[in-house]
């Protein structure tokens, strides 16, 4: 849950509790000094939402969002149940996510954002997307998945273990939230190549997980409750979308990108496929991911 230096921390209230983001600091940031004095429609709102798992946070995003300082008025938020942000005490439903991005939108973004989001918080900006058009003016997706695309079903080993009440948050403690598992996911799950996991991003994550109650927003990632069929959505999209996905994405297959785009090429304008990386390609190359999304905005702009 670090945030880079130049960017301070703030937050709105939404129907279901706060949620913390992150910004620029005018006064500190050299990049944002020299742009502080344009019109929001010079600097349009880039949104950068973090996916899902065990400690994930804004943090997710902290190695690329800050190039865009001088372009755009960046913002990227701990969803709720996530790093800073609330966290429920109870279960959380898909449409928690739908209404609480929502209302972070209408709130923080002067006219439609930008929003980049990675993971299953991308398949929910696509929803919001669907219904809420005017809210967003382009999107880049990072490895999208609903977790149960195209029909079928989500599958994770240990859904059902985890749907025991006082096993899951013992597996919680024991399995996720400590230095050894987190390293774990991160090395064997999450990325394509172990030796690019930091001391600086465990401790980030393991931050974000040792939240209190941060094991709800986790436990029901990991039952299923958040899944769905992203396929059924895409087809009514009307925004303009790039896709970016990591070659060795092991939660979410690359082969997904060409077929999301073929469902909708009016909207899904291009797609690229990452060599080298996992999950997070802004974690593992984010000098390289920076790259890809100034060439999607080029392309999404046209």
């Amino acid at each position: 849950m670090l945030q880079p230096p130049g960017f301070r921390q703030d937050s709105i209230s939404t129907s279901l509790g706060s949620i913390v983001y992150y910004t620029a600091d005018q006064a500190t940031s050299p990049a944002s000094q020299s742009t502080r004095k344009r019109s929001p429609e010079d600097q349009p709102p880039i949104v950068f939402l973090h996916g899902f798992g065990g400690g994930s946070s804004a943090y997710e995003w902290s190695k690329v969002y800050p190039a865009f300082v001088p372009e755009y008025q960046v913002i990227a938020p701990d969803l709720l149940g996530w790093g800073r942000s609330n966290h429920l005490t109870r279960p959380y439903q898909i449409e928690d996510y739908l209404i609480t991005i929502r209302e972070f939108l209408e709130q923080v973004a002067p006219s439609p954002a930008i929003v980049v989001a990675s993971s299953l918080t991308a398949a929910f900006v696509v929803r919001v997307a669907v219904s809420y058009p005017g809210l967003i003016r382009s999107l880049i997706l990072s490895a999208p998945t609903g977790l149960a695309d195209f029909g079928q079903p989500y599958q994770n080993p240990i859904a059902s273990i985890v749907s025991i009440p006082g096993v899951d948050r013992l597996l919680y403690s024991t399995v996720i939230a400590n230095p050894f598992g987190i390293r774990t996911f991160l090395e064997q799950r999450q990325f394509a190549q172990s030796n690019r996991v930091s001391p600086e991003v465990v401790d980030a994550y393991l931050a974000s997980a040792l939240q209190p109650n941060a094991e709800a927003s986790a436990l029901s990632l990991v039952r299923g409750d958040l899944c769905f069929d992203l396929a059924q959505y895409l087809p009514d999209l009307t925004v303009p979308t790039a896709i970016l996905w990591g070659r060795q994405a092991q939660l979410s297959p690359p082969a997904l990108a060409q077929r999301f785009a073929e469902l909708n090429p009016r909207a899904i304008k291009a797609v690229e496929v990452l060599e080298g990386v996992g999950l997070t390609p802004q974690l593992e190359l984010p000098a390289v991911t920076i790259g890809v999304i100034r060439q999607f905005l080029a392309e999404l702009s046209s």
